[in-house]
């Protein structure tokens, strides 16, 4: 709580409204005397930041723990003991962005290494050469010149092939999925970021439109996302905190568990979550939460495939 001496100009120094407490009606300021000593300075950075740690650690804890609490408090009003919904999902994509970017890649370390010895990588390449089914772009360029019109190409295949050759030309099949599944992984925060609205508009379409609104369906969203967001990033530094043990440390099965136990609780999360939120019947709830997570697993496989084409076609 404050203790800074209140003003005795009734004038807010911040709108100009009049204020008859402690506090602006207008605008929220305090009428307090903005010329302070170093006491009270400090006094009030440990103040704000115990209130932030507090509403921290208890917004992780419902987050992690407790399904749909924080998604109802929100809702309710209940607002300055927790985090906002949009500024904890952003400080947990800052995070984990920052931990990717903490941990070595080990697919970088490898091309580094490789380079030193070309002439063995080229020989690796050639022998793992994926097969497109022609034995070169000439035999395809050739083709699309003379051939019959049957077996040429159209425009799109046409450039699919070319980039697939541009690729499998400067990397074995072992380097293709290395470099796909650190970028995959790399990019994860950007993925779930893209889903959330769509995802928010199925749980829209599965409900009471008069009852709840889309921006109710949005804050749920956004909890859900930052608890998948959060899982994964506890199970990324784990995974990657461990592997500094090297592969064959008696610690490194705690990785594995942690994973399992994590991928467990990411698929049953939704829910307990959507049943305490919505408060349906537990039968009504189940149905719509599996039906719901198969939608929205088919949507995601289906921009994923996008997106792996995107990945693929920007390998070099």
């Amino acid at each position: 709580m404050s203790h800074n001496k209140i003003r005795e100009d009734k004038t807010c120094l911040n709108c100009r409204h009049v204020v008859e407490q402690k506090f602006c009606p207008n605008c929220g300021q305090e009428n307090s005397d903005s010329r302070k000593t170093f006491h009270h300075l400090f006094i009030h950075f440990f103040e704000d930041l115990t209130h932030y740690e507090n509403a921290f650690w208890k917004t992780i804890r419902n987050l992690l723990f407790k399904p749909a609490t924080l998604t109802k408090e929100y809702l309710s009003g209940k607002r300055l003991s927790y985090l906002a919904p949009v500024r904890l999902y952003i400080f947990i994509s800052f995070i984990t962005f920052l931990s990717l970017a903490m941990f070595p890649n080990k697919v970088n370390e490898k091309d580094i290494s490789t380079e030193k010895t070309e002439t063995n990588k080229e020989e690796a390449i050639s022998n793992e050469k994926i097969d497109l089914g022609f034995k070169s772009m000439k035999e395809i360029d050739s083709i699309q010149k003379y051939g019959p019109e049957k077996e040429k190409l159209s425009a799109f295949e046409y450039w699919i092939y070319q980039k697939i050759s541009t690729v499998t030309e400067h990397n074995t099949k072992d380097e293709i999925l290395e470099k796909f599944i650190e970028s995959f992984f790399h990019n994860i925060p950007k993925i779930l970021f893209i889903i959330m609205p769509f995802f928010a508009f199925f749980l829209w379409l599965f409900h009471d439109k008069k009852r709840w609104y889309y921006f109710d369906h949005g804050i749920f969203t956004l909890h859900y996302f930052s608890f998948l967001l959060l899982i994964f990033l506890i199970l990324f530094i784990i995974q990657k905190l461990i592997g500094l043990f090297g592969d064959e440390s008696p610690i490194s099965f705690i990785s594995n568990i942690t994973n399992f136990f994590g991928g467990l609780w990411m698929c049953y999360y939704f829910y307990p979550a959507h049943h305490r939120f919505y408060g349906e019947s537990r039968i009504v709830s189940f149905v719509k939460s599996v039906t719901l997570f198969v939608i929205n697993f088919i949507f995601i496989l289906f921009l994923l495939i996008f997106y792996i084409l995107y990945i693929f076609i920007n390998l070099h």
